[in-house]
This record gives C-alpha cells, sequence and structure tokens, in this order.
C-alpha cells in the first residue's frame, strides 16, 4: 500500500535524533492486525523494514530512525511518500540481556521460549520491559521465566493493541 504521512518529532526528549509518523487510518485498516505488525517498504527511496505499533486508537505509528531519516533526506515537519507491506515472516525480536540470562539459567523457561512463536516472544519480551521502574521489570522478567517455565506460552493479559490501556500505546506528542 502507498500513502503520505507527516513526519513529527516527538515532544520528549527535547534533543531526539528521531521521528515519528501515523498512517493514516485508510492504509492502518489494510494491515492484518491492529497490533505490532513488521512491514517492509520505502521512506521515500529509502527501504526499511520496521514493527509498526499500536497508536491506541485502532491505528499504527512508526518510528522513523534518524538513520533511515537521512538516507531518505527526510525531517521532521516533511510530508513523506511511504510504501510498506507486512513481512511473510516476523523477524525474531532482539532479547535483551537480563531476559537473555534469566532464561539461560531456567532451562524450563527457554525451553517453552524456544517453542513459541517470534510474536509471543515480542509480546513476552514488551510485556516484561514495559514497567515503569526497574524494580517491576526485574519481577517481570522473574514471573514470565516461571510462567515459560510452567509452559504458559502468552504473556498474561497484555493488550496489544493499546484500545483497553490505561495510557494510550500510542506515538510520543508531537512537539509544539
Amino acid at each position: 500500500m502507498r500513502f503520505k504521512a507527516l513526519l513529527q518529532r516527538p515532544a520528549q526528549p527535547k534533543n531526539a535524533t528521531w521521528a515519528f509518523l501515523v498512517l493514516p487510518a485508510a492504509a492502518s485498516a489494510k494491515l492484518p492486525t491492529r497490533s505490532q505488525v513488521t512491514v517492509a517498504g520505502t521512506l521515500g527511496d529509502a527501504p526499511f523494514q520496521a514493527t509498526l505499533e499500536p497508536d491506541g486508537a485502532g491505528s499504527h505509528w512508526l518510528k522513523v530512525p534518524r538513520t533511515l531519516l537521512d538516507a531518505a533526506g527526510a525531517k521532521a515537519g516533511d510530508t513523506v511518500a511511504l510504501g510498506i507491506a507486512p513481512v511473510a515472516v516476523e523477524p525474531e525480536p532482539t532479547v535483551p540481556p537480563d531476559l537473555r540470562k534469566a532464561l539461560a539459567a531456567n532451562p524450563a523457561a527457554k525451553a517453552t521460549w524456544d517453542d513459541i512463536t517470534p510474536v509471543a516472544r515480542r509480546d513476552w519480551i514488551q510485556w516484561m520491559t514495559s514497567g515503569k521502574k526497574a524494580e517491576t521489570r526485574v519481577k517481570r522478567v522473574a514471573s514470565g521465566c516461571d510462567m515459560l517455565a510452567s509452559g504458559k506460552r502468552r504473556a498474561c493479559c497484555f493488550d496489544r493493541s493499546g484500545m483497553y490501556s490505561r495510557g494510550r500505546l500510542g506515538p510520543p506528542d508531537a512537539a509544539q
């Protein structure tokens, strides 16, 4: 699918080197899910692969890193042309070092981890790392490994769409 979108600068941090864009509703509606979905495509003429995030309002947003902005010759405030399509195979998520260490110390959790899909692994990682406090993350990694060790394949009660979360998952508010 092809569309145009406005590149926006996040309000925080003030010195952010990245931008974001919100997909038009019609483009988002063509995606296979309201939750995270990995796409491949072009921003201008620059190729990329990225995971779109739910915005909590039934659409998606894309974080555009500095390297992609530079490759596309774009900056916050520009309207850019995109062409995207969902990838055929979801990529493996990057496992944070603390989770990698915890899985290595728990063979039963690691066995379940190795047997679940990349999307399920991405959900576990997001749930474990989304707490605001460091102690929350430590507790979630430990309890997540316990749940995986008992054979649980999906992170409990995790709203992948952001539609029912207390706070919106959506993009950072645009800077004024």
